[in-house]
């Protein structure tokens, strides 16, 4: 456990800030456009953003990659879930295979797939699949911890090591999806945990539940925190005591795209849950998140609130499995493809002149690239 806890320390000592020079020169670039200014709103602030991340003013992001973690969780066994806890191994393999929702549209947009099994209450002998689990799945959370925290920590460097590796690699951009049937409890506990909300305020129907199974579920996040007392100022001991394998590795793997500087995509409610855990570990992660849609989950308000995050679109999708981030990418694109592709008022032959009138600021950006 001392070696893990000492790699991923590493790791998050390693994490920087956005380089502000590149945003201001982004910035200053994009009011020399041929366009009024502000007319591309999010597309204009994804640019600006992407250029923090890369240090540079222009940007292509060639290579996409989501990264799915799997795993089990032990509070299924209190009725939390309205879908067999089987349907995590069966959709481990479908995403894989690309024939899931969240694959599919991967491959609609050219994005890789990488599946890793951190804790499949399964034996999963696959090729397509990532062999990394730490158990078959974990704990009770309503009855005690959801695993150690040495455990706690090897998902997380298990996250951490693969989404930077990627960057390493020339991924330019990664998502961040999850499967396992009982994860929007885990997720909504650990929420609690690091904010202080309400069980209630932070508890979703998940997949769908009738009134009562949801009343119910909504009592064993509550529970859970009651026999656990999980730390709010220590992010690894909320994730061991009510988390899951996969929340943890998600976490690590936010932290690691951010330690490889590439823009890390949240895909919805636990996804944002794992972001702010990783934030909370290393606020400079915050600089490398891209909020992809707003769930339907009650708790994803919160999560994106804490982290001063707002999604880029909203198509009523609840779904998971980083179903959001493919959709994202192509919206990072378009604010690539502005910066590329469009002239300045200079080259279009445009005085721009009347904008100094709007804006007298605007004329000490003149001498920027």
């Amino acid at each position: 456990m001392e070696n893990n806890e000492s790699k991923l320390q590493d790791i998050l000592a390693g994490v920087r800030a956005a380089d502000r020079d590149a945003m201001r020169a982004a910035a200053e670039y994009q009011a020399r456009l041929a366009k009024p200014p502000g007319s591309l709103g999010r597309l204009e602030e994804l640019a600006v953003q992407l250029a923090g991340i890369t240090g540079k003013t222009k940007n292509r992001l060639a290579t996409k990659c989501l990264l799915v973690f799997c795993a089990d969780n032990g509070v299924t066994e209190e009725g939390v879930a309205s879908t067999p806890r089987s349907v995590t191994a069966a959709q481990t393999l479908n995403l894989a295979h690309g024939r899931t929702g969240a694959a599919v549209l991967a491959a609609q947009f050219g994005c890789a797939v990488r599946v890793c099994d951190v804790g499949v209450d399964a034996e999963i002998e696959d090729a397509a699949v990532l062999n990394k689990k730490i158990a078959r799945g974990t704990q009770n959370i309503a009855r005690g911890a959801a695993m150690s925290r040495g455990q706690a920590i090897e998902a997380m460097l298990c996250g951490a090591e693969l989404a930077l590796a990627a960057a390493q690699q020339g991924v330019s951009v990664l998502g961040v999806g999850e499967m396992g049937i009982g994860n929007t409890t885990t997720a909504a506990a650990v929420l609690a945990a690091l904010t202080g909300a309400s069980a209630e305020s932070v508890t979703g129907r998940g997949a769908g539940l009738s009134d009562a199974a949801y009343q119910n579920k909504i009592a064993v996040v509550q529970s859970a925190l009651a026999v656990n007392v999980p730390a709010p100022n220590d992010p690894i001991d909320v994730l061991s005591k009510v988390g899951g394998f996969d929340l943890a590795a998600m976490t690590g793997a936010f932290i690691g795209g951010a330690r490889g500087r590439v823009p890390v995509v949240i895909d919805g409610f636990i996804s944002a849950v794992a972001a702010l855990c990783a934030c909370r570990l290393c606020p400079p992660v915050r600089d490398y998140l891209i909020a992809s849609h707003r769930s339907a989950e009650n708790g994803c308000a919160i999560a994106e609130k804490e982290l001063s995050l707002r999604p880029l679109f909203d198509l009523d999708m609840r779904l998971g499995e980083g179903s959001g981030c493919p959709i994202a990418m192509m919206l990072l694109d378009a604010a690539c493809a502005v910066m590329n592709g469009m002239a300045t008022f200079a080259a279009a032959g445009i005085d721009d002149g009347y904008l100094d009138l709007l804006d007298p600021a605007r004329k000490a950006g003149e001498g920027a690239l």
